[in-house]
Protein backbone atom coordinates (compact mmCIF):
# COMPACT_ATOMS: atom_id res chain seq x y z
CA UNK A 1 0.00 0.00 0.00
CA UNK A 2 1.31 3.23 -0.83
CA UNK A 3 2.28 5.72 1.94
CA UNK A 4 -0.10 8.05 1.11
CA UNK A 5 -2.70 5.80 0.96
CA UNK A 6 -1.76 4.39 3.92
CA UNK A 7 -1.88 7.83 6.05
CA UNK A 8 -5.53 8.75 4.47
CA UNK A 9 -6.84 5.19 6.04
CA UNK A 10 -4.81 5.81 9.33
CA UNK A 11 -6.70 9.35 9.51
CA UNK A 12 -9.93 7.70 9.06
CA UNK A 13 -9.26 5.15 11.46
CA UNK A 14 -7.99 8.17 13.71
CA UNK A 15 -10.91 9.59 13.73
CA UNK A 16 -13.68 6.48 14.41
CA UNK A 17 -10.65 6.26 17.65
CA UNK A 18 -10.70 9.96 19.04
CA UNK A 19 -8.03 9.94 19.15
CA UNK A 20 -6.70 13.49 18.01
CA UNK A 21 -3.39 13.86 18.44
CA UNK A 22 -2.59 11.08 15.46
CA UNK A 23 -5.64 12.85 13.66
CA UNK A 24 -4.17 16.18 13.77
CA UNK A 25 -0.80 15.09 12.98
CA UNK A 26 -2.03 13.20 9.70
CA UNK A 27 -4.26 15.72 8.84
CA UNK A 28 -1.27 18.12 8.85
CA UNK A 29 0.88 15.52 6.79
CA UNK A 30 -1.86 15.18 4.10
CA UNK A 31 -2.39 18.98 4.15
CA UNK A 32 1.49 19.40 3.36
CA UNK A 33 1.24 16.15 0.87
CA UNK A 34 -1.41 18.17 -1.11
CA UNK A 35 0.32 21.37 -1.03
CA UNK A 36 3.61 19.72 -2.72
CA UNK A 37 1.18 18.54 -5.56
CA UNK A 38 -0.12 21.63 -6.21
CA UNK A 39 3.06 23.31 -6.26
CA UNK A 40 4.40 21.24 -8.59
CA UNK A 41 1.47 21.10 -11.22
CA UNK A 42 0.03 18.24 -10.54
CA UNK A 43 2.97 15.84 -10.13
CA UNK A 44 2.74 12.49 -8.26
CA UNK A 45 5.11 12.24 -5.03
CA UNK A 46 6.81 8.97 -5.02
CA UNK A 47 6.82 7.57 -1.07
CA UNK A 48 10.13 8.84 -0.79
CA UNK A 49 9.24 12.40 -1.35
CA UNK A 50 6.43 11.93 0.94
CA UNK A 51 8.99 10.82 3.44
CA UNK A 52 11.03 14.05 3.29
CA UNK A 53 7.73 15.99 3.63
CA UNK A 54 7.24 13.85 7.37
CA UNK A 55 10.63 14.90 8.01
CA UNK A 56 9.80 18.11 7.63
CA UNK A 57 6.66 17.80 9.72
CA UNK A 58 8.41 15.95 12.35
CA UNK A 59 11.54 18.59 12.60
CA UNK A 60 8.84 21.25 12.66
CA UNK A 61 6.97 20.11 15.78
CA UNK A 62 10.85 19.32 17.55
CA UNK A 63 11.47 23.28 16.84
CA UNK A 64 8.13 24.26 18.11
CA UNK A 65 8.39 22.13 20.81
CA UNK A 66 11.71 24.14 21.94
CA UNK A 67 10.23 27.85 21.50
CA UNK A 68 7.42 26.74 23.36
CA UNK A 69 9.62 25.12 26.43
CA UNK A 70 11.50 28.28 26.19
CA UNK A 71 8.88 30.17 26.57
CA UNK A 72 7.45 28.52 29.64
CA UNK A 73 4.32 26.47 27.79
CA UNK A 74 5.31 23.32 28.69
CA UNK A 75 1.21 21.78 27.94
CA UNK A 76 2.11 23.35 24.09
CA UNK A 77 5.49 21.43 24.30
CA UNK A 78 4.22 18.35 24.86
CA UNK A 79 1.21 18.62 22.19
CA UNK A 80 4.11 19.10 19.49
CA UNK A 81 6.41 16.50 20.87
CA UNK A 82 3.06 13.96 20.53
CA UNK A 83 2.21 14.83 17.25
CA UNK A 84 5.87 14.31 16.19
CA UNK A 85 5.75 10.75 17.65
CA UNK A 86 3.07 9.93 15.59
CA UNK A 87 4.43 11.11 12.31
CA UNK A 88 7.45 9.31 13.12
CA UNK A 89 5.59 6.12 13.11
CA UNK A 90 5.82 6.28 9.44
CA UNK A 91 9.30 6.91 8.81
CA UNK A 92 11.98 4.57 8.44
CA UNK A 93 14.17 3.36 11.19
CA UNK A 94 16.75 6.12 11.76
CA UNK A 95 20.48 5.40 12.35
CA UNK A 96 21.84 5.30 15.75
CA UNK A 97 25.03 7.08 15.99
CA UNK A 98 27.58 4.43 16.05
CA UNK A 99 25.81 3.35 12.68
CA UNK A 100 25.86 6.78 11.51
CA UNK A 101 29.67 7.37 12.00
CA UNK A 102 30.50 3.85 10.29
CA UNK A 103 28.92 4.64 7.21
CA UNK A 104 29.95 7.92 7.05
CA UNK A 105 33.69 6.95 7.58
CA UNK A 106 33.37 3.93 5.07
CA UNK A 107 32.30 7.16 2.61
CA UNK A 108 35.17 9.16 3.43
CA UNK A 109 37.50 6.38 2.87
CA UNK A 110 35.38 5.56 -0.39
CA UNK A 111 35.91 9.20 -1.96
CA UNK A 112 39.33 9.65 -0.49
CA UNK A 113 38.59 12.80 1.52
CA UNK A 114 40.89 13.47 4.06
CA UNK A 115 40.79 17.24 5.15
CA UNK A 116 38.01 19.27 6.05
CA UNK A 117 38.09 21.91 3.01
CA UNK A 118 36.28 18.49 1.34
CA UNK A 119 33.78 18.66 3.50
CA UNK A 120 31.24 19.47 1.03
CA UNK A 121 32.32 16.62 -1.44
CA UNK A 122 31.63 14.16 1.38
CA UNK A 123 27.88 16.14 2.37
CA UNK A 124 26.90 16.18 -1.42
CA UNK A 125 26.87 12.10 -1.39
CA UNK A 126 25.98 11.63 2.14
CA UNK A 127 22.46 13.31 2.22
CA UNK A 128 21.87 11.21 -1.18
CA UNK A 129 22.59 8.00 0.45
CA UNK A 130 21.12 8.89 4.11
CA UNK A 131 18.14 10.35 3.17
CA UNK A 132 15.35 9.47 5.37
CA UNK A 133 18.20 7.21 7.49
CA UNK A 134 19.78 10.49 9.41
CA UNK A 135 19.08 13.99 9.93
CA UNK A 136 21.02 16.60 7.86
CA UNK A 137 22.46 18.55 10.84
CA UNK A 138 23.51 15.15 12.52
CA UNK A 139 25.03 13.84 9.21
CA UNK A 140 27.21 17.16 8.83
CA UNK A 141 28.09 17.13 12.75
CA UNK A 142 29.59 13.80 12.27
CA UNK A 143 31.44 14.64 8.73
CA UNK A 144 32.79 17.20 11.06
CA UNK A 145 34.24 14.72 13.25
CA UNK A 146 35.66 12.56 10.86
CA UNK A 147 37.47 15.23 9.00
CA UNK A 148 39.12 17.04 12.06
Amino acid sequence: MALEQQIQNDIAAAMKARNQVKLDALRAVKSAILIAKTAGAGITLTDADIVKIMQKQVKQRRESAEMYTSAGRPELAEAELAQAAAIEEYLPKQLSPEELEAQLRALVAELGVDSPQQMGKVMGVATKRLAGLADGKAISEMVKKILA
